[in-house]
């Protein structure tokens, strides 16, 4: 009964660790307030992912501009995402986030990987993802919510 037992456990310990791994390669991370991002959250969605800093004055005006469109475009598949250039994280990445007045999610973990989106080097930076995971455009620079739209429409429409 003792190898029986051993062999029990050997397989129950397997299917965890095998658990564990694929939860792993779907992580998103947890978003400004310490919640999980949920993976089906963001599968199936265009995302307009935007690099900012504190010390980023075009990042500051360009905020509220990323507000509207998160408010005006959250029932049509489209998800926008922040991102902390600095890679602030916890609370640091909660006050930042309620300093720069952003009422959309912040990812703490960078999603560059993930899609496959280049370095930034300067501030502001916006890559939009379509709903198949894959950037179709990076745009340099202040956004504003109507040029965001218009963009998102005409790749929406390139399919």
């Amino acid at each position: 009964m003792g190898m029986r037992f051993q062999a029990v456990i050997r397989a129950v310990a397997g299917v965890g660790i095998g658990l564990i791994l694929a939860g792993c390669a779907e992580d998103i991370g947890v978003d400004q307030y310490g919640r999980k991002v949920a993976v089906e959250r963001l599968e199936g969605q265009w995302l307009v992912i935007n690099y900012w800093a504190q010390w980023c004055a075009p990042c500051r005006t360009e905020i509220p501009e990323l507000n509207t469109l998160a408010a005006q475009l959250s029932e049509q598949s489209v998800q926008v995402l922040g991102v902390n250039f600095d890679a602030l994280q916890g609370e640091k990445l909660n006050q930042a986030a309620q300093d720069m007045g952003i009422a959309f999610t912040v990812l703490a973990k960078d999603p560059a990987e993930r899609y496959q989106l280049p370095r930034a080097e300067v501030l502001p930076v916006t890559y939009i993802v379509d709903d198949q995971g894959r950037m179709r455009e990076r745009l340099l620079g202040e956004q504003t919510a109507a040029g965001l739209t218009v963009r998102l429409t005409a790749l929406k429409a390139e399919g």
